[in-house]
Order: structure tokens, then C-alpha cells, then sequence
């Protein structure tokens, strides 16, 4: 995730337009990932991309995943020739959603307070997916009402706010990994230097809690708009160091309940991930709380 910028090699420009295969309508914040590297970046709300990458990319591939759409892969100088690039849609059956009106007996998993707050992840060089698992203790009839995200704040980032999208997933029952999107509109978030939180009420929507759970995801958008510049020493060589980062910075929390898996996505896949406390066996998570309601 390092950059030197006074030792990079030729660069080439490569931009163009995501799209829509049916009705040819831009899609923005598709995620342009170039496999077996750590670059990447993101369509815009224009469904425009741009990104320099060194001219040996070209002969790689790229990673292009958006929400509601197949993932595609192809060569990077198919993509910087073509210069628009056409997604198919992704379908697949959910199950009905029955709205209540009626509902009770809220349940919060994971409560958040800012003195549990103990680090922040941030991304830098290519779009990822973080995301946490919450378990439906004993597979009742639950609803999801509320997602609460909290942030870590981050001098070297100047704007007053950042962009970010939330998934939700339902659970894969052979690979315990998140699998379809449950919302199927692009839900963006944007942060605020004044506040520590970001909460979206989901609860007019009616989704119901599968009974192996959900996973609730964070999306870094690689945009202008979220883009900073880290510096710094390198502690052997003494070299200063330049990095592309973006924001927002998601705060963590360490969580002893094993149940709230953490998972990234990159690159196409998802993978594990796990920080453990020292000296113990607490992991650190992304600090997400949800509530749940159940239908009286």
C-alpha cells in the first residue's frame, strides 16, 4: 500500500464510463480493482472513472464489481481501449418482504460507546468491503430497524466530510461468507467532522433477519471527494514515504463474542479478517451496531 512518487515507473492514463448493458445508464461508484496489485478506484455519480496505473498493467486484469450487477472481469487494455464498459445485471430471487407495522421488543447487538473506541481502519490503494457479522439469536422473527456506524476522527483528512456505501448481505450456508445484497438500491452515507456517528433507520423497509443472520458492510468509495495524502518516514531507510488514502476512517471496537465475524472484500473475494487484543481473546471489529425489532 506504499507509493514512492519519485521512483514510479511510465504511467499510463486509463479512464472511461461503467454503464448499464440494458438502458445504457451510468453507474456510479462501480469499484475498478486490478487484480494481483493493490490499485484501484472508483467510478464517480457520473458513472466516470479515472485512474493512472504503470504501463505493465496493461498486460493484467481488472475487477469491476457494483452493487446490483454481475462482477466482471477482463483485461485492463480491453478496458482502457473500449473506454465504456457495460455491466449486466445482477438477479436473483429474495425472499417476499412482509412490512409490519407492528413492531416491538427492540433488540441492540453490539452497543457502542466512544471510550470502547480503541483504533480505526482506513483504505488505501485499491476499494475494499469490510464487513461484520451479527448472528439471529434463535432464529426468531426479527426486522432490522436501525444501523449505527461510528468513525475514528483523521487529521490529515481536511474535508469536513466523506462518502461511503452501506451493504447489507444475507449469510451463505455452505461458506458462512455474505452473499446476496438484501437492499438492492445504493444506499451512500456521508460523514461529519461533528459528529463520531453515522445512524440510517432501515426499519420502513421491512427486512426481515434471515435466520443464519446478516452482514452488514462498509464500502470505501475511491472518489476525489474522500481522497487525502499520507507522508511519512520509512523507519529503515529514513526515505519519506507518500501514500493515496481515503476516508472515512471506520472506528473499531475489541468484541469477546466470537459470533461477530469480521470479512473483507477485495479483489473479488471475500477473506477473513481478524486483529486479536494482545494478550487475549478479544478481536477488534468495525465499531457497527444494529437494531432489531421483533413483530409482536
Amino acid at each position: 500500500m506504499i507509493v514512492v512518487r519519485c521512483c514510479q515507473a511510465q504511467e499510463v492514463l486509463i479512464d472511461g464510463y461503467i454503464l448499464d448493458g440494458k438502458n445504457q445508464e451510468p453507474i456510479p461508484y462501480a469499484n475498478i480493482s486490478f487484480l494481483k496489485t493493490l490499485k484501484g478506484t472508483s467510478s464517480n455519480d457520473e458513472g466516470y472513472f479515472y485512474v493512472d496505473v504503470p504501463q505493465s498493467f496493461l498486460e493484467r486484469e481488472v475487477h469491476i464489481s457494483a452493487l446490483g450487477y454481475k462482477d466482471t472481469i477482463l483485461p485492463v487494455k480491453r478496458l482502457k481501449e473500449q473506454g465504456k464498459i457495460r455491466l449486466k445485471e445482477d438477479t436473483f430471487e429474495l425472499e417476499e418482504v412482509v412490512v409490519s407495522q407492528d413492531l416491538g421488543d427492540s433488540q441492540v447487538l453490539n452497543p457502542i460507546s466512544s471510550y470502547s473506541i480503541k483504533s480505526g481502519f482506513s483504505s488505501a490503494e485499491t476499494p475494499w468491503v469490510l464487513a461484520l457479522y451479527f448472528p439471529n439469536i434463535g432464529a426468531s422473527k426479527k426486522y432490522l430497524e436501525k444501523i449505527t456506524v461510528f468513525m475514528q476522527r483523521n487529521s490529515r483528512f481536511k474535508r469536513s466530510s466523506s462518502k461511503f456505501r452501506l451493504r447489507v448481505y444475507d449469510v451463505n450456508k455452505e461458506t458462512r461468507k455474505p452473499d446476496h445484497d438484501l437492499i438492492r438500491k445504493s444506499i451512500i452515507l456521508e460523514t461529519s467532522v461533528e459528529e463520531d456517528f453515522v445512524s440510517i433507520d432501515l426499519s420502513s423497509l421491512g427486512i426481515r433477519i434471515p435466520e443464519e443472520g446478516i452482514y452488514v458492510g462498509l464500502e470505501w468509495l475511491f472518489l476525489p471527494f474522500n481522497w487525502y495524502m499520507n507522508s511519512y518516514e520509512h523507519p529503515l531507510s529514513k526515505e519519506k514515504m507518500v501514500e493515496d488514502r481515503f476516508a472515512p476512517t471506520f472506528a473499531a471496537v475489541y468484541q469477546k463474542n466470537q459470533n461477530f465475524r469480521t470479512m473483507v472484500y477485495g479483489m473479488g473475494e471475500w477473506s477473513d479478517f481478524m486483529i486479536k487484543a494482545p494478550g487475549n481473546n478479544e478481536n477488534l471489529i468495525p465499531a457497527i451496531s444494529l437494531k432489531m425489532s421483533k413483530k409482536k
